[in-house]
């Protein structure tokens, strides 16, 4: 659909509008958490179910996406509109998770017809959750030496081995995983496979992080039994297809770490609001605490040129082919911006930024303290901020390796 503006888009906007004042129960308005529920593996409301089903059924959870499969079909411009209108109700995308942020476009981009026509309507219906088997204990950083096994067995593959820090393993139905086909070659070895995630002798063992919650997950393959149609991209072509997937992770984490959604809880204190009501004003109305004041104003000015970038970088990348190499210089400023934003709220609380839990704390000071203790993993997620450099030093700058 061409990106138009003018006429064609005052006429969106009025059937957004009719359309959403028809859909959206007036129950969810500014309630994030209930419109989010099932995302986050939640318990969803009626009313919450209704939503998601709306979303679903229009193709308005993943507005750009083709129409031919459940998409919203609609253009750049029309989509912002649709945000910018369910922006005025109160109204959340309910729709998201890996298979919107990562798996969903590579699939659209490199899947076979008969991929697509499985697993995109799961996707954008929001009734499938996706996990990642990429890390494996003794493959992180070097990603490319993951020994999971996967073997031809004639009618099936098999597949032995173990992933970690696979993220919401325990709530997925399925997990896009990139395994070893071929012992004798490194990246030209790997393969991409599609696992349902209810199969016999996968076994999930969630992990308790430094701020008490369990996001993600030590998987198990032992015998795994995957049909062979469920092999994603050729046949030891995956690392080239994991790439290209890593490309729309680190953009998607880029956007949600500029705008502090990674990790933090839809009631989360802004740097400006913990400032303000801890540290106080002074008789000019500025904060009361001239290198703190200074330090905030650095960390805005900041966020908002990088909240910038990601839009342009957005824009770009639909115009073009997609998110670049740039996603890793995205991805490691937004790490680090988040990082500075959960310090500065916590230094902002005080003493009220130390609690854990106890009745002395509120449900905003106590979120934010686990929100500072799981920002530390944002450097490390989505490619460790040292990888991303290296990155952004070969295929962005085209430096020469070190000798």
């Amino acid at each position: 659909m061409a990106d138009f503006g003018g006429a064609d888009t005052e006429a969106f906007r009025e059937e957004a509008r009719t359309w959403l004042e028809a859909n959206f129960p007036e129950e969810l308005a500014n309630d994030p958490a209930a419109q989010l529920a099932a995302m986050g593996g939640g318990k969803e409301s009626p009313h919450a179910k209704q939503w998601r089903e709306a979303m679903g059924a229009k193709g308005w959870g993943v507005p750009t996406w083709p129409a031919e499969y459940g998409g919203g079909g609609l253009s750049r411009q029309n989509a912002r509109v649709l945000a910018e209108e369910m922006a005025k109700i109160g109204a959340r995308n309910p729709i998201g998770g890996m298979g919107v942020m990562m798996f969903g476009p590579t699939l659209i981009e490199y899947g076979t017809e008969a991929l697509k026509r499985q697993h995109l309507p799961g996707i954008i219906n929001g009734t499938v959750r996706w996990c990642q088997g990429y890390s494996e204990p003794g493959s992180g950083s070097d990603l490319a030496s993951l020994q999971t096994k996967c073997e031809d067995k004639g009618d099936h593959w098999l597949v032995n081995g173990s992933k970690i820090w696979t993220s919401g393993a325990n709530l997925a139905d399925w997990c896009f995983c990139l395994v070893r086909t071929d012992s004798s070659k490194k990246h030209e070895g790997i393969s991409f496979v599609l696992i349902d995630m209810t199969t016999p002798g996968v076994e999930v063992r969630p992990i308790l992080l430094i701020n008490g919650t369990s996001p993600f997950c030590e998987t198990f393959f032992t015998d795994v039994k995957v049909p062979k149609d469920q092999l994603f991209g050729p046949l030891n072509g995956g690392w080239t297809v994991a790439k290209r997937l890593l490309q729309f992770e680190r953009d998607n984490i880029s956007a949600g770490l500029g705008g502090g959604s990674i990790g933090a809880p839809v009631f989360a204190l802004t740097v400006e609001q913990a400032a303000k009501d801890y540290v106080g004003l002074d008789e000019h109305g500025r904060l009361a605490d001239a290198d703190l004041r200074r330090r905030v104003i650095e960390h805005q000015m900041e966020a908002r040129a990088f909240q910038l970038t990601v839009r342009r970088a957005a824009d770009e990348a639909k115009a073009g082919n997609g998110p670049s190499a740039a996603t890793s210089i995205m991805k490691y400023a937004g790490a680090k911006i988040a990082q500075d934003r959960n310090e500065l709220i916590v230094e902002a609380l005080g003493t009220a930024g130390t609690g854990w839990t106890g009745e002395g704390y509120s449900p905003a000071e106590l979120a934010a303290v686990r929100t500072w203790l799981r920002s530390k993993g944002n450097s490390i997620e989505g490619g460790t901020s040292e990888i991303n450099l290296n990155v952004v030093s070969k295929r962005v700058l085209g430096l020469p390796d070190p000798k």
